[in-house]
């Protein structure tokens, strides 16, 4: 596998805390990988560092595009913002979306904000939509969605633009056992299909054993890494699992 993000020595203080302490950690591509440990270990603070959303205090973050490495804690916030919308995709505990717009428009704005125009942001929104068992419910606002077809349209939102990487911040906590079955295999799935690499932090044991790679924290220290996939999941449905064939992303 190939390195698509890496950090060295991470290093993170709060006040009267440390969250992350000298943490290397590798992210290869197409990978899953699953962030565990307990509350306070400092895995959400990872995330967010790796993410380019917090700065860390120290140590060195580094993600591999074609072109040639980034060093994310040296970019200003301009360029952090576009490497974000560009690269990166999110999906997080509470979706995140605009409550004032539709399933559609939540998922196009993604593309609108790195410059297409409406037309075909709109076009591409849909097909994600459709793919991830959403046909029909374009139109729809949040509030008329339920708790799963609303984390549907976050994860359509966190790939619509091609991002190489997806991170995933509880995704399933706010979610029934059931639901949460259905939204891990659309997120899994979709991902995997694409090439792409997901890190996503959970409490769930169920979540962490479906990623190929499980990574502990505590005390701000990675203490363990299975560094071994597991078995495949299995294949969903053709109405929800052809997420690669439907558009070209």
């Amino acid at each position: 596998m190939n390195a698509i993000l890496h950090a060295q020595q991470l290093t993170k203080h709060y006040p009267g805390s440390i969250a992350l302490d000298h943490v290397d950690f590798t992210a290869n591509s197409g990978e899953s990988i699953a962030i565990i440990g307990p509350s306070g270990s400092g895995k959400t603070t990872l995330l967010h560092c790796l993410a380019g959303i917090l700065a860390p205090d120290a140590g060195a973050i580094t993600l591999n595009t074609p072109s040639s490495p980034l060093r994310l804690d040296t970019l200003g916030d301009a360029a952090l913002s576009r490497l974000r919308r560009e690269e990166f995709g999110f999906v997080f505990q509470q979706g995140m979306l605009l409550p004032e717009l539709t399933a559609l428009e939540n998922v196009a704005l993604a593309l609108m904000l790195n410059g297409t125009d409406r037309s075909t942001s709109e076009s591409r929104a849909a097909e994600w939509l459709g793919a991830l068992g959403l046909a029909g419910m374009e139109q729809r606002r949040l509030g008329e969605l339920s708790g799963g077809q609303v984390q549907r349209v976050a994860i359509a939102r966190a790939q619509v633009t091609g991002a190489r990487v997806v991170f995933a911040d509880e995704p399933t906590g706010a979610l029934d056992s059931a639901t949460s079955k259905e939204v891990l295999d659309v997120l899994l799935h979709s991902v995997a299909a694409n090439g792409r690499t997901l890190l996503v932090v959970t409490h769930d044991p169920t979540v962490a054993a479906r990623c190929q790679r499980v990574v502990e924290l505590r005390d701000g220290r990675i203490v363990a890494d299975s560094g071994s996939p597991s078995p495949a999941p299995p294949r969903l449905a053709p109405a929800t699992a052809n997420f690669k064939g439907a558009f070209n992303v």
